[in-house]
């Protein structure tokens, strides 16, 4: 027997028996790695999710309607002083050590046309500066300023697990303390025929695997020992971005106020959908529960729909911006129900010994992932915050057009010219601009910080190593 009998009888009872036949025609090197790839993998739940294929993502949408506890962006000054008093209780759970950060940085940026984790992605139009380095600057800012240590937790897949360590060896962590940055990575699961069911092979004695999406991160945190850390710190809050959105305000103090405020248990950032059509998941309420439903799961006649002024009646897309209370965490990682899986019909490359790789022209295979917005109908209190489309969720997803390298270049450039102009600077639209976050991590940063009468001309990258070239940046004031 080449596998241990009671894989073997797993892997029977999954209908997997084909990968006991592949295995005994395997060398015992290549054995030996294939037996720890099987044994990494749940196979009932696999068949489980086979068996249940057409149910999976099942949604009675036409039930939905839109959020009750949503906050709009401030409208009056009446608006902007709530804003400011969520801001400053944020600031204070900030001070007391009470947040931690976590970003999804699985990706390898395939539909970018690069072969390297999506964090290493120059973002700097200017600097060249990595999506990763902008975000580890903006934590540096953000610990100077609130005089905190900020953990600051990556989930990568196994596609870009080894390339991250190294950029963060190489990088010395890009300036951050290295006990307080926690690498860990997510789970995968096995893509399965669509005809049959049966896991595909990758290759000789390797399954065809995928990443269990980012809701996976909760079973690969616990795993990695991350929530009992931050329990052993204090640290009962935590802030989740992605990293494909270089306008992300990390850590933002008016979110995690406003969930403070509201004691919610899961907030989420919204911004204002450019069409119906726009693939984003929108903020709903739906069955008596706060929740996001995913673009695919949204009927297009539903999507459409509009106010008597001629508005989206769905228009609250999810930016991916959360903020979760730890013990809601660790409750949903006790419930399976709380992340479900949801399937897809991909077109998945696999091996067979008669003809090799095939790479199918079709869909041919299921894969199941997990969405970490799927928790949200499970928390006590859910929260929608809006949040300035233009200044917060500019993604790098595609390699032209929309949501691409260039038109995120260009807005975070836009919003940076904006900063300086609320300074009191002139500067016309195609001067180039970065301001690094340890500069300035919003508009009100730079406040008296710009000489009067001050004109940009030249492209201009504003770093705390560059300040004393421009003769009418002025220090910042003595707190």
């Amino acid at each position: 027997m080449s596998l241990p009998s009671p894989l073997c009888v797993l892997l029977r009872r999954a209908g997997q028996e084909h990968l006991i036949e592949h295995a005994e025609q395997l060398s015992t090197t290549e054995r030996a790695t294939f037996l720890e790839q099987l044994q990494s993998i749940d196979w009932d739940l696999v068949a489980q999710l086979w068996r249940t294929r057409d149910v999976l993502t099942a949604v009675n949408a036409f039930e939905a309607r839109s959020p009750r506890m949503l906050l709009r962006l401030p409208g009056n000054d009446a608006e902007r002083t709530h804003w400011q008093a969520a801001r400053a209780t944020g600031e204070e759970a900030l001070r007391a050590g009470r947040v931690a950060v976590v970003v999804v940085a699985g990706g390898q940026g395939t539909r970018l046309g690069i072969s390297f984790p999506k964090g290493l992605l120059p973002i700097g139009a200017l600097s060249q500066q990595t999506l990763f380095a902008r975000f580890f600057d903006q934590l540096k800012a953000r610990q100077h300023r609130h005089g905190v240590t900020i953990p600051y937790a990556i989930m990568t897949s196994p596609a870009t697990h080894a390339e991250t360590l190294q950029a963060l060896e190489e990088q010395n962590c890009f300036g951050l303390d290295r006990d307080n940055v926690w690498p860990f990575c997510q789970g995968c699961m096995p893509a399965v025929d669509a005809d049959t069911g049966r896991a595909l092979l990758a290759g000789p004695g390797q399954l065809a695997l995928s990443p269990d999406g980012h809701g996976g991160i909760l079973a690969a945190m616990a795993k990695a020992g991350l929530l009992e850390k931050m329990k052993s710190r204090g640290i009962d809050m935590l802030f989740y971005h992605q990293i494909d959105n270089p306008t992300t305000v990390v850590a933002d103090p008016a979110l995690l106020g406003w969930h403070l405020q509201t004691h919610a248990e899961m907030s989420t950032k919204v911004v204002a959908k450019r069409s119906a059509e726009e693939k984003m998941g929108v903020a709903v309420d739906l069955n008596g529960a706060t929740q996001i439903i995913e673009y695919s799961d949204l009927p297009g006649e539903l999507a459409a729909l509009t106010d008597d002024r001629g508005r989206l009646r769905f228009w609250a897309g999810s930016t991916a911006i959360h903020v979760f209370q730890r013990a809601f965490l660790e409750r949903a990682l006790l419930d399976k129900q709380a992340l479900p899986f949801h399937i897809a019909r991909k077109a998945v490359p696999f091996w067979t010994a008669d003809a090799g790789v095939v790479t199918p022209p079709m869909p041919n295979a299921f894969k199941f992932e997990r969405f970490i917005f799927d928790v949200m109908p499970w928390s006590k209190a859910a929260l929608i915050v809006e949040a300035d489309r233009t200044a917060e969720f500019n993604p790098v997803k595609n390699n032209t057009g929309a949501d691409s390298l260039e038109t995120s270049q260009a807005a975070m450039m836009a919003l940076h010219r904006s900063w300086l102009r609320a300074a009191g600077a002139t500067i016309a639209d195609d001067v180039p601009i970065e301001i690094s976050p340890l500069v300035a991590l919003s508009a009100e940063d730079l406040q008296g910080r710009i000489a009067p009468g001050t004109v940009i001309a030249q492209p201009t990258w504003l770093t705390p190593e560059t300040i004393a070239q421009f003769p009418w940046f002025r220090p910042a004031p003595r707190s």
